[in-house]
């Protein structure tokens, strides 16, 4: 059982994060659970990349002096899976909002799809989702997009290291990718289905592993509740 000092000393916590909450949240409820667990007024937790409210998977939190870490976990190669939905898109690139423009996809074979992954390895330019929290002049780019303020977008040098595609069912194409810090696999599924002259959006994206963290060995929130507070969850 770990102490109140082991937590302010520093802990790695792997944190399977579920739908729909934001990377904050969790973030804010394993801080609130230890400030609980041992009656105090503030500990320090923090995490290391951010993951859309729309996606599930590895967190990786930090307390106390272990904060200081976190840059260099979030520089580490990221793995995902998901799904990338074909012959529609969305101004966000994914389920956040709704679908502006639909395309043919008659075109779209399993060799095509297959074979259109190998523009996208190694090393890219990549543009930020104009739905992101980037900051431009002090404001986040999905402010400017929320407020239909049209704002120019610099690209960036990402890399994609694997891009494995594990199941097609038109319109939808499952996937696995590994990449390197700074890549947007919303901004990968609509570059993806330009690619295919067709369009394409992120209906679904899990994140499985940071560095040699993997969601193999994450807890979700309620069962680090449990580990940290036995007594009640086996009264």
């Amino acid at each position: 059982m770990l102490t109140e000092q082991d937590y302010k000393d520093g802990q790695v916590i792997l944190i399977d994060k579920p739908l729909e909450w934001s990377s904050f949240q969790v973030v804010n409820k394993i801080r609130w659970h230890i400030r609980k667990k041992f009656n105090l007024k503030k500990i320090k937790v923090g995490h290391a990349g951010t993951l859309d409210p729309l996606a599930t998977g590895l967190l990786v939190l930090c307390t106390g002096k272990f904060t200081k870490k976190l840059q260099d976990f979030q520089g580490q190669i990221k793995e995902y899976t998901g799904t990338i939905t074909l012959g529609a898109t969305t101004p966000s690139y994914d389920l956040e909002t709704e679908i502006n423009q639909t395309y043919p996809t008659e075109h779209i074979t399993a060799e095509i799809v297959k074979k259109t992954t190998e523009q996208f390895l190694g090393d890219i330019d990549q543009y930020p989702p104009v739905f992101s929290a980037l900051k431009k002049d002090g404001k986040r780019l999905y402010e400017y997009a929320r407020e239909g303020e049209a704002v120019e977008i610099k690209s960036r040098k990402i890399t994609i290291s694997e891009f494995e595609i594990t199941r097609i069912e038109l319109p939808e194409v499952d996937f696995r990718v590994v990449c390197s810090k700074g890549t947007y696999i919303r901004s990968l599924a609509n570059d993806f289905g330009k690619a295919l002259h067709s369009g394409g959006y992120l209906s679904a994206l899990r994140r499985t592993k940071i560095g040699d963290f993997s969601t193999e060995k994450a807890l979700t929130i309620e069962e680090f509740e449990a580990l940290l507070t036995p007594e009640i969850s086996n009264p």
